[in-house]
């Protein structure tokens, strides 16, 4: 696990009874931004999937009731990426964990560490 995350992320992810997700935006955010350049993003995110699903992690697909629900939350963030993960995380009653400030102040189920 990366040491750039922070210790109380590692601690929840860790947690034996904790159910694990990571959504196909995040992969779709990492081909983006990977395509383009971006230094943080240089990792083939067909490799990350795979090393997260061999890892236990379960994959959330994007569903149309996610899309439908931005609509809804209030214009916090302009980030396409983080608003749908926050979409996701609420329809499906799941706890998003983040670093992003701004992301955390939709509140909620969102949890900054």
């Amino acid at each position: 696990m990366s040491g750039r995350l922070p210790r109380v992320a590692r601690d929840l992810i860790e947690e034996i009874d904790n159910m694990i997700f990571f959504s196909t935006v995040s992969i779709w955010e990492v081909a983006v931004k990977t395509a383009r350049g971006y230094r943080d993003f240089a990792i083939d995110p067909s490799v990350l999937r795979e090393n997260l699903l061999k890892n236990g992690y379960q994959e959330l697909s994007l569903l149309g009731e996610h899309a439908v629900a931005v609509v809804n939350l209030p214009h916090i963030h302009k980030d396409p990426f983080d608003r749908i993960l926050v979409a996701q995380a609420l329809v499906e009653g799941l706890s998003l964990i983040t670093v992003d400030k701004t992301v955390a102040k939709y509140g909620g189920l969102i949890r900054l560490v």
